[in-house]
């Protein structure tokens, strides 16, 4: 079985309810129908159910009934859901007659409804722009307790089976933080164990990435890495990790024993945490091209629930999976 199989089945256990508020969206109801006949998870649409079950029927979709269709403009909860956003948002000046107004915009309704109780994770962004879609979840649902920073984390199925995991890497942050502080860059690394673990069901070794090992060369840059490693260690005392590490220190096991002798990590990792979003995101871009791996997100994490956003040219498959994804994370977060 592979990794999303392996997600997928995961998933299945919990049932876990997932919004898609883009609901008249062709490749989002194609896969909402995948979901609901595979049971990966309940499905939760925004919109209105007229509209959405004749483009069903259009796609000739048959499974689509069985899921809960919410009318933003009018359902019972609607007054519920206005006053929670005027309430989490009454010091910005939020008045009553705006949040009316925004509770009917589907990605609104999606964050409100998981930050009520009523949903466990969103997954958008097919029609939407990426910060369309985290607008509202930053708003509304916000980062974790004790998180201050929100990443994207990349899991790289690669092809030579001697690294990481059988061949699974998990890289972060590849996609949202420029230039994170000490903190934050503990923050991300906290953030991937924990996306690690929930999703690809491994127990992380993570290694801080730097263009230094162990003090081979002297740069703020590097004092950065340092720091954020121990501030990893204090914040989650379980984590496996060590740093700094370069790369081939810290996924080669005959240059990690010479590099970072009696490191745990050196040699083995499977969560590779880069310094930067540019080192990142061109690490795993080039890994991806190069080495043939598959990359799978990213996979949001640092939310107080998870909220996934969508590249607009994705396949109805990338939906399921990500739906699968976010399933995990959420019942992670349970």
């Amino acid at each position: 079985m592979n990794l999303i199989d392996q997600i997928k089945e995961s998933a299945k256990k919990q049932s876990m309810k997932i919004v898609l508020p883009e609901s008249t969206e062709e490749r989002t109801l194609q896969a909402a129908d995948i979901i609901i006949e595979e049971n990966i998870a309940q499905v939760i649409l925004t919109g209105n159910s007229e509209e959405i079950k004749k483009e069903a029927a259009r796609l000739n979709l048959k499974n689509i009934d069985k899921a809960t269709i919410i009318d933003p403009v009018n359902h019972e909860k609607k007054d519920e859901y206005i006053d929670l956003m005027v309430e989490l948002r009454k010091k910005k000046g939020l008045k009553r007659e705006d949040a009316a107004k925004l509770v009917e915009n589907p990605l609104y309704l999606a964050t409100i409804m998981i930050k009520n109780g009523d949903a466990d994770g969103e997954v958008a962004g097919a029609e939407n722009s990426t910060g369309d879609v985290l607008r509202p979840a930053f708003q509304y649902v916000k980062t974790k307790p004790g998180f201050s920073v929100v990443s994207g984390a990349f899991l790289m199925i690669l092809k030579d089976k001697q690294f990481g995991e059988d061949g699974l890497m998990v890289f972060a942050d590849c996609a949202v933080h420029p230039n994170p502080t000490d903190k934050e860059l503990a923050e991300i690394a906290v953030a991937t164990g924990e996306t690690t673990r929930a999703i690809a069901g491994i127990e992380p070794r993570i290694a801080m990435l730097s263009f230094s090992t162990k003090g081979s060369a002297k740069h703020e840059m590097v004092d950065k890495v340092v720091s954020a490693t121990k501030i990893a260690k204090e914040m989650d005392p379980s984590l496996k990790i060590d740093g700094e590490l370069q790369a081939d220190a810290a996924i080669i096991e005959a240059i990690g024993q010479k590099k970072a002798p009696g490191s745990e990590i050196a040699g083995k990792a499977n969560v590779l945490v880069f310094p930067t979003l540019e080192t990142g995101n061109i690490a795993y871009k080039l890994v991806q091209r190069l080495a043939g791996a598959e990359a799978v997100g990213p996979v949001l994490q640092g939310m107080a629930a998870p909220i996934n956003d969508l590249s607009r040219g994705c396949s109805v498959s990338d939906i399921v999976n990500l739906v699968a994804i976010t399933a995990n994370q959420a019942i992670g977060q349970q």
